[in-house]
């Protein structure tokens, strides 16, 4: 897929923008709010939204119950859903142009990149489309007491909340829909307020395929109405991607009343670098993953853990790559890092830095605003060594082009240290030697591990251990959070047969 240039972009367009998508049909706000959606790169507001209220919340979630318990979508066979989910797909199509302007314009992802990821997020709805015909809805088995046949059978869990951060608005959102329709399940996307664009632009291609009244619903909103939703108790299931503090309230919310939720959260993902790895592909890697959405990946690189005997080869070669890393307009191709989402994020980035210094790291380089950048939230990528397990920089989370670099001595002391932490999302191996690469990887208490390189696979399930979440989404794995599990014995004789129909 080639890159669009400025030029090539179309914008966005929005039909609706001053309205909610509740029960299929665009209506206004009923405390008349709004959003302002606000580009990182040169500070404009570039639309600007409806706002939902408590009493819109609660007439999108009637409408999504509903939809459940009287409406066709849970009651259609997976491949009729599958289908539908084709439909979504090609309505979506000749929007990814739309798609692509407005995730650059919304947090300053770079024109050479976007095209990818939401490249990426159209791939995950096609794969769930397709999954529809081979998913084991339904399993078969013998009893025990070998009487009839026994059905396992995995049922739509209900009303789900789709609420989603504002760093791959897309992705994640496309993502979570998907699987909750294949599994049967009504969708209210909750969009983060930075970035709502994305949401609007599905809600429209699933009115113009005319899907199910109440089957998809749309309601962006900030924290207090966001959290009147997912107490509501007609919602049956509550997936996030976002902060662990956010993750903390979802599972508390959720608890009180049993709903069942998914959440995937922070990260300070490390990457063990031995000796024998290739130090400058290493570098490579790491410099472009530390600055791919300007450091605001869940998962990303930030912490990179390296043997002795390689450290100073290894600093040295990350501080080269990142002075000749070009910051500037995401619309231009030659720019390799946009500016951070919003002011607050630089502004949380730049206090880290300072933490980092006040522990006793050393800046190695950056840690500053760009000179020639005086619109947009920008930021050199910064480079921490010298940094320890027990410093704020290693241990803490900070969306941002911020790595640190620690030593270690041997293989034991890599993986002590890669565990040394409340996170678990993802991690990285660095070695030529495969068998270590294993061996280590099933050692670190992380839900993703990659080998010399950082990649995603939307075929796997993703998600993380501790305090990086509970649950995972994506592949067949992230359709069963969205169903519950129920055991049938049938057994007379005509009924078995029947059985074997379904």
């Amino acid at each position: 897929m080639t890159s669009p240039s400025a030029e090539a972009l179309s914008g966005f367009s929005l039909r609706h923008p001053d309205r909610l998508f509740i029960d299929g049909e665009w209506v206004a706000p009923l405390g008349g709010g709004s959003i302002d959606v606000v580009s990182a790169h040169d500070e404009s507001i570039i639309a600007t939204v409806a706002h939902a209220s408590e009493a819109d919340m609660d007439l999108v979630v009637a409408a999504a119950r509903r939809a459940f318990d009287d409406g066709p979508w849970p009651r259609l066979s997976p491949e009729e859903r599958g289908e539908w989910l084709r439909r979504l797909h090609t309505a979506l199509e000749p929007r990814v142009p739309e798609l692509v302007d407005a995730w650059i314009q919304q947090i300053g992802a770079l024109a050479t990149v976007a095209p990818f990821v939401i490249g990426g997020g159209m791939d995950t709805l096609a794969f769930h489309a397709d999954l529809a015909a081979t998913y084991p809805f339904v399993t078969k088995q013998a009893p025990a007491d070998g009487r009839g046949v026994a059905m396992i059978v995995r049922e739509p869990v209900g009303v789900c909340v789709a609420v989603v951060p504002w760093n791959n608005p897309f992705g994640i959102m496309i993502s979570k829909v998907a699987g909750a329709l294949l599994a049967g399940c009504p969708a209210i996307m909750k969009p983060a307020p930075e970035t709502p664009i994305e949401a609007y632009i599905i809600a429209e291609a699933a009115e113009e395929i005319g899907m199910p009244k109440g089957t998809i619903g749309l309601v962006p909103a900030g924290r207090e109405a966001s959290d009147f939703l997912v107490r509501n108790p007609g919602v049956d299931k509550v997936s996030l991607t976002g902060s662990t503090l956010a993750g903390k309230r979802i599972a508390q919310v959720c608890g009180e009343r049993l709903a069942r939720y998914t959440v995937e959260l922070g990260g300070k993902s490390a990457a063990l670098v031995f000796e024998d790895a290739d130090i400058e592909k290493a570098a490579d890697i790491l410099t472009q993953t530390i600055t791919m959405s300007a450091g605001q990946v869940c998962a990303t690189l930030s912490r990179a853990v390296v043997q002795d005997s390689v450290h100073d080869q290894l600093v040295e070669a990350i501080a080269r790559r990142m002075s000749q890393v070009r910051i500037g307009d995401p619309f231009d191709p030659t720019a390799q890092l946009g500016p951070l989402a919003m002011e607050r994020q630089r502004q949380r980035v730049e206090d880290y830095i300072a933490i980092g210094q006040q522990e006793g790291a050393r800046l190695v380089y950056g840690g500053r605003r760009p000179e020639h950048l005086a619109k947009g939230w920008y930021i050199e990528p910064t480079l921490f060594t010298e940094v320890t397990s027990d410093m704020r920089v290693a241990r803490e989370e900070i969306f941002g082009p911020v790595l640190s670099v620690l030593r270690f001595k041997d293989e034991e002391d890599a993986i002590r240290i890669a565990n040394d932490s409340d996170f678990g999302l993802y991690g990285a191996v660095f070695t030529r030697d495969r068998e270590r690469a294993l061996r280590v990887a099933r050692r670190m208490r992380t839900g993703t591990v990659s080998h010399n390189l950082f990649r995603f696979d939307p075929l796997l399930p993703f998600g993380g251990f501790k305090q990086s979440g509970l649950g995972r989404e994506g592949g067949a794995e992230g359709v069963a959070a969205f169903t519950e599990t129920k055991s049938i014995l049938l057994d007379e004789s005509e009924s078995v047969a029947a059985a074997r129909e379904v």
